[in-house]
């Protein structure tokens, strides 16, 4: 099987540019097409489409599954049906980086947190990865559930500002910010460690505990995980601060409004 034609472009908003051979497919989020030629044809599948000995009882609980890792529960498949090359764009969920990962160089999976999934080969699984260790799952970031991707070829995940890779030999480690943490080689040890007094985590600004990776293996971290980014929105909106903060000012007082007025009508807002 020849290797997957494509390259990323677009600096803070990317994109994948494919190029399909005649018959080959390609697989991506639902919502993640940007454009295609004439001869593209596309159809919605049940999670990632491998089948089970079960049916479609089996295909249904793999896709519930997938979606509990932050996917859709369908997937949408790309296939080339004409006798030419034909493009294909899939673009990314938010701004930040696209990350191509060899599954093959990676020993056939990877480790990645929930949602980073974007789009890859047909045959790729994407599955439950329990964290074993309680306090990992507790206040590791990620909780008890991260996406285990697995299969051959190339894969695409999604990684929110910029974007930093890391590789470990068997004697590093490293901390990292708990919500910096896209993925990791399936190898990579991953523990959660206090960060060492009530002072520097009220007043250091870095919360309570940090994340600690051991290799071997390779390590991806994020900038600017979405959920700073939306809390950093969020405070500017309700506080004034920066451009368009009237909008935001506006808009949490028709919330207020809103409640107000359904306690006088008798309606649960």
């Amino acid at each position: 099987m020849s290797p997957l034609q494509y390259s990323i472009q677009g600096s803070d908003l990317q994109y994948i540019h494919i190029t399909l051979q005649p018959n080959e497919e390609f697989i991506a989020e639902q919502g993640a097409m940007m454009f295609t030629d004439p001869s593209i044809s596309m159809r919605a599948i049940m999670g990632d489409g491998s089948q089970s000995r079960l049916g479609v009882i089996g295909r249904f609980w793999r896709a519930f599954k997938r979606s509990l890792t932050g996917e859709s529960f369908f997937s949408s498949v790309y296939k080339n049906t004409g006798i030419t090359p034909q493009q294909i764009a899939i673009a990314a969920p938010a701004p930040g980086s696209i990350i191509p990962i060899n599954l093959d160089e990676q020993g056939g999976s990877v480790i990645c947190q929930k949602g980073a999934y974007l789009a890859g080969g047909v045959g790729q699984k994407i599955e439950l990865a329990f964290q074993k260790r309680i306090r990992v799952g507790l206040f590791g970031g990620e909780g008890f559930i991260m996406q285990r991707i697995s299969g051959s070829g190339t894969v695409f995940i999604h990684a929110s500002g910029a974007l930093k890779t890391i590789r470990l030999s068997s004697a590093d480690s490293l901390k990292i910010d708990t919500g910096c943490l896209v993925g990791m080689s399936h190898n990579v040890r991953y523990d959660i460690k206090y960060t060492g007094s009530l002072k520097t985590s009220f007043f250091g600004g870095e919360g309570l505990f940090f994340a600690t990776v051991s290799g071997p293996g390779d390590v991806w971290i994020q900038s600017l995980p979405l959920n700073r980014l939306s809390s950093v929105l969020m405070s500017a909106a309700i506080t004034g601060r920066g451009k368009g903060s009237m909008v935001g000012k506006l808009y949490v007082i028709g919330i207020i409004l809103f409640v107000i007025a359904s306690l006088f009508i008798g309606e649960k807002p």
